[in-house]
């Protein structure tokens, strides 16, 4: 093979590379379809020149069986009048027209055997054209669901790529470490703001109240001994615990380990801050 040989050999395969690349197959579905179609209507034109072709055929046999019958009536005629060299005449002009109709004839059978055959040929090719179309639609949805399938595809492969989680991930670290930083300038503000003395407080006295409600369900189930009676008093008086040296000295107790608990958390704090 000489060099210009096997050159257009390469330009002839590279050209057919790229028509390949570039068919769109849902264009050249449709394409053929639009083809397969226009194929129809020339194959109706030709049957139906074919069709009008065999009633020709028809009309001319029946027009010469005709022509010959009347010659054979006028050869009748020539009979009755005694002339029967003009019968002999008629009936020579019968006898071609008896042969011109029955050669018609036959060529009528045979159009009509074409034409048959031919509306037979038309009624395949219509049915494989309204075949091909649903499989068009069929072959297009599936080109559309795999293109869908590759996107996807496309899209999960570009989500694995380590640089994507490692980003989400730094993310999130720094998320977190604001919500840390917040938290602490919570708890700096409360500590300085004298809250947390008060939230301690609250908490003694919320702890007390589970107390007081365990021990009464206590008393109810019969744990505990009956909570003895409370004493009447006059109208208009309040009741008053005795102020006795025990309990004044446990009140006294109570808030100096709460005073304490608070400088001792202060000093923890400030050492905190100091490091």
């Amino acid at each position: 093979m000489g060099i210009f040989a096997r050159l257009a050999t390469l330009i002839k395969s590279n050209l057919n590379d790229l028509i390949s690349k570039s068919e769109d197959p849902e264009k050249m579905l449709n394409q053929v379809v639009i083809d397969m179609s226009n194929q129809l209507i020339e194959a109706k034109k030709q049957v139906a020149v074919a069709i009008a072709d065999e009633k020709k055929l028809a009309k001319n046999a029946e027009q010469e069986a005709a022509n010959a019958a009347e010659w054979e009536r006028k050869a009748m005629l020539a009979i009755r009048a005694g002339d029967d060299a003009l019968a002999k005449e008629a009936l020579a002009r019968k006898k071609e027209h008896d042969q011109l109709a029955a050669t018609l004839k036959e060529q009528w059978q045979k159009q009509k055997q074409a034409v048959d055959q031919l509306k037979t040929a038309l009624r395949m090719l219509n049915n494989k054209i309204e075949e091909a179309k649903r499989k068009k639609n069929v072959l297009i949805a599936r080109k559309k669901r795999a293109e869908a399938q590759k996107a996807i595809q496309e899209t999960m492969s570009g989500l694995q790529n380590a640089s994507a989680f490692e980003t989400f991930e730094r993310m999130s670290d720094k998320i977190d470490k604001l919500e840390a930083e917040a938290e602490a300038t919570g708890e700096l503000a409360e500590q300085y703001t004298g809250d947390t003395l008060a939230h301690k407080f609250a908490q003694m006295e919320v702890n007390q109240g589970a107390e007081d409600d365990l021990a009464a369900l206590k008393r109810k189930m019969g744990v505990l001994p009956p909570e003895p009676p409370k004493e009447v008093q006059a109208p208009g008086r309040v009741a008053e615990a005795p102020a006795t040296p025990a309990r004044i000295q446990a009140e006294q107790d109570e808030l100096a380990n709460a005073i304490a608990e608070l400088e001792a958390e202060e000093q923890r704090e400030q050492a905190r801050m100091k490091r």
